[in-house]
């Protein structure tokens, strides 16, 4: 599958992909964090090649062609050394192995298990949903569908959990916190197209939205990766107002052929504000099973 030219450089393009994600990790770094002297007439942002180079031990040449994506199947002595110089953190060192592979996964196929769908209709009183690697929402419960803006309704708002922050003004009032959101779906969706570069359907949504979406293209550039974690979110719903949840995410592990689903719960402490929230939202909306 040939690169999408869409001014999103690397997509199912691995060589590409590994070289855009050097060059903006690069920019990412300042001089002075690694002890060089960044000086006033500096024309690039972050590290120059060469210093980048004679931090990770490497020749230049070699460096360039990394980024050029002439050079492939760096070892891994030369990825360790580039991610400690660029300051890579897990998730970011796991995405850089990944580009380096010669290996790619086959595209998979996502199924919902009716095992998994019991779990989530047993999770009656506790918002969850289910996303594939493209950030499609596959499954959720009733509360999980109404406090993420009406998922039960797909004429309220996309499945895609991508596509409706990028493209729907609907999303910055369900989620208060909008750019923090919007740069950890363009994370993953970066991680997902380094593993899976022959995925069609994936590369097509990252066409669409860079195409679509300024604030997009400007959160790609940076060479986000994020992979799911745990913590605490903003949502705002009109019957509750701002609520700050708890979350975990769950990963099912992936049957062959098939891709792992991540399933995102959300909670509240026991006889907090959010929970009486969450409690009302249920009897009102007549959720509970």
């Amino acid at each position: 599958m040939n690169g999408v030219d869409n001014g999103i450089g690397g997509v199912g393009d691995t060589g590409r992909a590994l070289g855009d994600f050097l060059r903006a990790r690069r920019g990412r770094v300042a001089p002075e964090d690694v002890g060089l002297t960044g000086g006033r007439r500096r024309r690039v942002r972050g590290l120059r090649r060469e210093e980048l180079a004679q931090l990770a031990g490497i020749s230049v040449d070699y460096y360039v062609r990394l980024e050029q994506g002439r050079a492939t199947q760096p070892s891994a002595e030369v990825l360790d050394a580039l991610a400690t110089a660029l300051r890579l953190d897990t998730a970011e060192r796991g995405h850089l192995t990944t580009l380096a592979c010669a290996r790619r996964d086959p595209t998979p196929r996502g199924r919902v298990s009716p095992q998994l769908r019991r779990v989530l209709a047993s999770l009656a009183h506790l918002p969850a949903f289910v996303t594939d690697h493209r950030l499609d929402v596959v499954a959720w419960n009733a509360l999980g569908a109404e406090l993420m803006g009406g998922l039960a309704d797909p004429g309220r708002r996309d499945r895609n959990n991508a596509r409706f922050l990028f493209l729907d003004p609907a999303s910055r009032d369900v989620h208060p916190e909008w750019e923090e959101r919007a740069q950890e779906a363009v994370g993953q969706l970066r991680v997902a197209a380094g593993r899976y570069p022959e995925d069609v359907d994936l590369a097509a949504l990252i066409s669409e939205l860079s195409t679509h979406s300024a604030e997009f293209r400007r959160i790609w550039s940076t060479g986000e990766v994020v992979m799911c974690v745990a913590g605490r979110k903003r949502l705002c719903h009109p019957l509750t107002g701002p609520l700050t949840l708890d979350f975990e995410t769950l990963h099912v592990p992936a049957a062959p052929g098939e891709t792992g689903l991540v399933v995102h719960v959300f909670s509240a402490e026991e006889d907090s504000r959010e929970a009486a929230a969450l409690a009302r939202l249920t009897a009102a909306r007549g959720l509970a099973v």
